[in-house]
């Protein structure tokens, strides 16, 4: 008779936080932690645990969206886990979790970077050039092809055109039926595609079409959108890390959505810098059709009427922006900044403190709320540079900062910076440029 093998009891571990990896995303490992006090957050939203009461659950490595918590294993427990792994024929990494390796093979089946190019009457708006710069530069991160998506009609020119941005590939849809963007219609070509080659990254502009489209995809799919980022980057597990505002601008939060598949997010148009198009670049155009029935589609398109308002100004588009904000006392004192703007050529925007109060117009706004911007020369008038702000002009080239707050936030992303009183120093300015135009500059 021989005695019964006493079965392996597998060891739980202990979670242990990477401090690299953490993002501060809040208290969600807190909150799914069982045990009282194991999880403590500290001023700057980072975990403190307790390993002395952890009980190895794991809930806490599944909630965090950074997988910054692993469980550690002492070197006792590392060998008793790869026995008992090599009798089951797992992985000697304590990977032999059925949920997790469904879950892997899962997202290993995503592969590629997609970027919507946005189109109107057959001309792409110059966000998608932007997002393809971008596009290529997390695709070769990847290692994995950069493709473009075109939809319209007779639009075929726009393939060639993403290939001198940095595309190997374009996909083509291209019928009477998408001459006219629609919710309905897009969104079954887009899901059509995604269903048949399975991306995994797709990027839109944050436009009112790149919105609309990014949200009905990422519901119908059953995806995570991060919506305006400013910043996108891979992290070591081929996760999207998307950086955007969060509590009114206050911070930057970095989301990730490292369980579903594609990763989806929209950028603002001047957020991301213009790649320089190449020429001689050529790739493979991929022509897929959508069966559409008119009939079934609910919005029909009678009349595009362009932009009845003359007045208004394109500032995102603008190679230099004299932007003014509070300090420059009233509505008024604004045409001092619309007469130094004259001179250099350049347009005047505003902050969002001074839209609200009615000084200038919304369309001249600069911010989170406002437009993006990323001229040449940005001119901060009166502007003290709280963060909502910043993430809309921090990217220009060359920016000048004039404030009589010597220690206000804006002069530390100025690139020259003036302490002074704006309404003196704005006139001064002008007075000069008028002199050295008719030549009488000392």
């Amino acid at each position: 008779m021989t005695e019964a093998k006493k079965p392996i009891k597998r060891p739980r571990g202990k979670a242990q936080l990477s401090a690299e990896r953490c993002i501060a995303c809040g208290a969600r490992c807190q909150s799914a932690c069982p045990v009282d006090d194991c999880i403590e957050m500290d001023d700057g939203g980072s975990p403190i645990i307790d390993q002395s009461k952890c009980i190895g659950c794991v809930k806490c490595v599944k909630v965090c969206p950074a997988q910054a918590i692993d469980m550690f294993f002492t070197p006792e427990e590392q060998a008793l886990l790869a026995q008992l792994l090599a009798e089951r024929g797992g992985a000697p990494d304590g990977t032999d979790d059925p949920e997790a390796r469904a879950l892997a093979r899962k997202l290993a089946e995503y592969r590629g970077v997609w970027v919507l190019v946005e189109q109107t009457e057959g001309e792409a708006a110059k966000v998608s050039w932007e997002l393809l710069g971008k596009g290529r530069e997390l695709a070769d991160t990847l290692a994995v092809p950069l493709s473009a998506l075109v939809i319209g009609a007779d639009v075929e020119h726009l393939c060639t055109e993403a290939f001198a941005y940095g595309a190997d590939t374009a996909y083509l849809v291209d019928a009477p039926a998408f001459r006219f963007y629609r919710t309905e219609s897009y969104l079954k070509a887009v899901c059509q595609l995604v269903a048949k080659y399975r991306p995994e990254i797709i990027l839109m502009g944050a436009t009112g079409l790149g919105r609309d489209l990014a949200g009905a995809v990422a519901t119908a799919v059953g995806t995570g959108l991060t919506a305006d980022c400013t910043g996108l980057a891979i992290d070591d597990k081929r996760n999207l890390m998307q950086t955007r505002p969060a509590f009114g601008g206050n911070i930057m939060a970095t989301i990730m959505c490292d369980r579903f598949r594609p990763q989806m997010a929209t950028v603002r148009p001047h957020v991301m810098q213009m790649p320089e198009k190449g020429t001689g670049r050529s790739g493979t155009t991929i022509r897929e059709t959508c069966e559409l029935n008119e009939d079934d589609v609910l919005v029909k398109v009678l009349e595009i009427i362009g932009d009845r308002q003359t007045h208004s100004v394109d500032i995102g588009g603008a190679d230099l922006i004299v932007s003014g904000g509070r300090g420059m006392m009233g509505k008024d004192n604004f045409a001092l900044l619309q007469e130094l703007a004259d001179e250099l050529g350049g347009v005047v925007g505003a902050s969002r403190s001074v839209v609200d109060a009615g000084w200038m117009p919304q369309d001249r706004q600069v911010g989170q709320t406002g437009k993006t911007v990323r001229p040449k020369i940005y001119i901060a008038c009166g502007i003290s540079g709280a963060i909502q702000h910043l993430v809309g002009m921090q990217d220009s080239d060359v920016i000048i900062a004039i404030n009589r707050d010597k220690d206000a936030p804006i002069f530390q992303v100025a690139t020259y910076g003036i302490v002074g009183d704006v309404l003196t120093i704005v006139p001064a300015i002008t007075s000069r440029l008028r002199d050295m135009k008719a030549g009488v500059a000392e």
